[in-house]
């Protein structure tokens, strides 16, 4: 059976982020509901009333203020309390505005708590996308790379490397995955993590790894530091290098 070329690809996952997020924007119009929310709480259908003719009549004077009248907090209040108008309108008489029984403020909850866990869970993968880093680093260092069985999220953690370097390919770490790709090392003794490889790692690596495959069937036994050219077939000529792994799997079969 012959490898197809060039892999089907999927779509990467994008890096978590590096730094500490930035805090959330502030958002005039959010506080503006907020705002109006709090102070509905408990009123009644009259009280909203004379709320929004309030808010009306700010809103009629803010269009005669030209720094005022593209402001976005005024009519974003101004919209609350007409919602809420409308709420209490539809419910029995005497009716108190509750926001915890209000279905928009509990979606918008419901939203930014979400939001909220995607965003802790994207700052874990971060910083266990940059703790990975630093060890590989340290293994490099000690020239124990080699010996070291890759893990789930290391192409993410290849990736940190490399814009650690300014974006510079780091050619120890590019052989060392090829490698454990072609071996079926560490994660990838899982066909899932191997076909999920295609959409994670760059072209080079996954050419260097097919070719890596080819040549160990080919001549069985072969040392890795045999096969150097093959980095650098992978590296300068990507698709030439995953063109040769299929016509060497095609001659095999």
């Amino acid at each position: 059976m012959t490898t197809p070329w060039p892999p089907r690809r999927t779509a990467r996952r994008p890096l978590a982020p590096r730094a500490a997020a930035p805090r959330e924007p502030v958002d005039p119009a959010r506080i503006g509901r907020r705002v109006v929310r709090r102070r509905a709480k408990g009123t009644d259908a009259d009280a909203v009333a004379a709320a929004l003719e309030d808010a009306r009549f700010d809103a009629r004077q803010d269009s005669r203020h030209e720094d005022l009248a593209d402001g976005v907090r005024g009519p974003a209040e101004l919209a609350e309390w007409e919602r809420i108008a409308q709420l209490l309108a539809d419910a029995a008489p005497g009716t108190g505005y509750d926001p915890d029984a209000d279905d928009v403020v509990q979606a918008e909850l419901a939203a930014d708590a979400a939001a909220a866990a995607a965003w802790e869970a994207e700052l874990r993968e971060a910083a266990r996308i940059a703790a990975r880093a630093d060890e590989l680093q340290a293994l490099r260092e000690l020239g124990a790379l080699e010996q070291t069985e890759p893990r789930d999220g290391d192409e993410a953690v290849r990736d940190e490397l490399t814009r650690r370097a300014g974006g510079y390919v780091q050619a120890d770490v590019h052989a060392w995955l090829a490698h454990a790709l072609a071996a079926h090392l560490g994660h990838y003794r899982d066909p899932a993590a191997r076909e999920a490889a295609a959409g994670h790692l760059t072209l080079p690596v996954l050419a260097h790894a097919a070719l890596l495959a080819e040549l160990a069937r080919l001549v069985p036994g072969v040392d890795v530091d045999q096969l150097a050219f093959a980095a650098r077939l992978a590296t300068t000529e990507p698709e030439a290098a995953g063109a040769l792994a299929v016509f060497l799997a095609r001659a095999r079969s």
